[in-house]
């Protein structure tokens, strides 16, 4: 399909070149200098076709470009296309900056493990032109030359799969660590980039889980672009980690007020709602995250819960049901149920799920003493001291579980001497 395969070499250490080579790629070695936009664009030097498409270590084209790139090609009027990048994560619940993971559907037999994939855009496509270049030390991209350029920008029909984000802990540990450094030089070099702000303000949420620094960079972002709207969601996620609420809440109107609608801006402010134990306004926000876009189990566990102490528990009930069905094998859709059926007195339907989470996922011995701990308060001692005994079978060291063996055999003495 390529009439040429050019692969910039910044120092591996495996058969990377030797397998290159093999199948017809220009291999050649450039110095890395903690600059990827620098060693892409010298990447560009050695390319004479007159289109590039630009890919990552960790990447894959999908095997449909074959079709549908050629027809991209041959519309004259387009500099570039954004193409849509999936990166493929180890949960549902897992998200990158505002989007939310999505069930895996992808045919693809490398992705076939993982459960879920985020996507987003990337200008990738792009015609050989001396106006187009890669900007940024790191994040970077083409897309702001092109756009500076007034040229026009496509997009394109074909995915490009990415598997940076399920590699090794260590592997992910050691890119978090050179992202940050990466950042702060970035930062350096561009002191008043609210894009880069906002970059580094990620890392140190999400990798670093430093919320404080977090909300430094996020409001340092949105103080040199007063309007962009991700900074001002994203200062909020940081202080709602901080505990602030009422601050969350100013900060994710202000994103609104710009035009950000999304399931993260909506769950946000339900969560601060929640905190603030206003349930009646947590219920009308999670509903709008879920409307869209954002349906998850962990979603719908807050929608539940929000359901049930805003005195709407049918419903709430149902979202549990719901969060349970999406992640069978999940302990903490079980637990949030139960939790539920506890607050409303319903403690037999609380042990009935206890117990159904008991045969679901991998056991612990919590799993089990909470189930005999609310068969207890319904007095069924005999059912009590069966799941007591069959947590023992599995972790006949748990001290907590002896413990309660010691205390349910005592009630079981004194109830025999009654």
């Amino acid at each position: 399909m390529a009439d040429e395969i050019v692969i910039a070499d910044t120092g591996s250490s495996d058969r990377t070149r030797e397998v290159a080579m093999e199948h017809g790629a220009r291999v050649f070695s450039i110095a890395w200098e903690n600059d990827f936009a620098r060693a892409r664009n010298r990447a560009l030097e050695e390319v004479h076709t007159d289109w590039v498409l630009s890919l990552d270590a960790d990447e894959m084209l999908d095997p449909e470009s074959l079709r549908t790139v050629p027809a991209l090609l041959s519309r004259a009027n387009l500099a570039a296309y954004k193409v849509p990048i999936r990166n493929y994560v180890l949960s549902l619940n897992e998200r990158i900056w505002d989007r939310a993971a999505r069930p895996n559907t992808s045919h693809l037999a490398e992705a076939s493990d993982y459960p879920a994939y985020i996507e987003h855009e990337n200008v990738r496509l792009f015609r050989r032109l001396p106006e187009i270049y890669f900007e940024g030390r790191v994040h970077e991209t083409v897309g702001a030359r092109v756009l500076g350029a007034g040229l026009a920008l496509g997009a394109a029909d074909f995915v490009i799969h990415h598997f940076g984000f399920v590699a090794d802990q260590e592997t992910r540990l050691r890119k978090n660590r050179l992202y940050f450094e990466l950042g702060l030089e970035k930062i350096r070099e561009r002191p008043q980039d609210a894009q880069a702000h906002f970059e580094l303000g990620i890392e140190e949420l999400d990798h670093f889980h430093n919320a404080d620094a977090a909300l430094q960079c996020f409001e340092r972002a949105t103080r040199f672009n007063p309007r962009f709207q991700l900074g001002w969601a994203f200062a909020a996620v940081a202080l709602l980690e901080l505990g602030r609420y009422e601050e969350a809440l100013l900060k994710l109107r202000r994103a609104e007020e710009l035009g950000s609608k999304s399931a993260l801006v909506f769950e946000c402010q339900g969560d601060a709602h929640y905190r603030l134990s206003d349930f009646k306004s947590a219920r009308r926000c999670y509903r709008r995250a879920d409307q869209y876009g954002g349906a998850s189990a962990a979603l719908d566990r807050k929608l539940g819960l929000a359901g049930v102490r805003s005195g709407h528990a049918a419903e709430g009930l149902g979202y549990l049901r719901r969060a349970i069905e999406r992640e069978p094998a999940s302990p903490e859709p079980y637990d949030t149920l139960v939790t539920a059926y506890v607050s409303l007195g319903r403690l037999a339907e609380a042990a009935e799920i206890a117990e159904a989470k008991l045969q679901a996922v991998e056991p612990q011995p919590q799993f089990f003493l909470r189930a005999a701990s609310i068969c207890a308060q319904l007095q069924d001692f005999r059912r009590t001291t069966l799941l007591i005994e069959k947590g023992l079978e599995l972790f006949p060291h748990a001290p907590k579980l002896l413990e309660a063996q010691r205390e349910v055999g005592a009630i079981n003495e004194a109830r025999a001497v009654l």
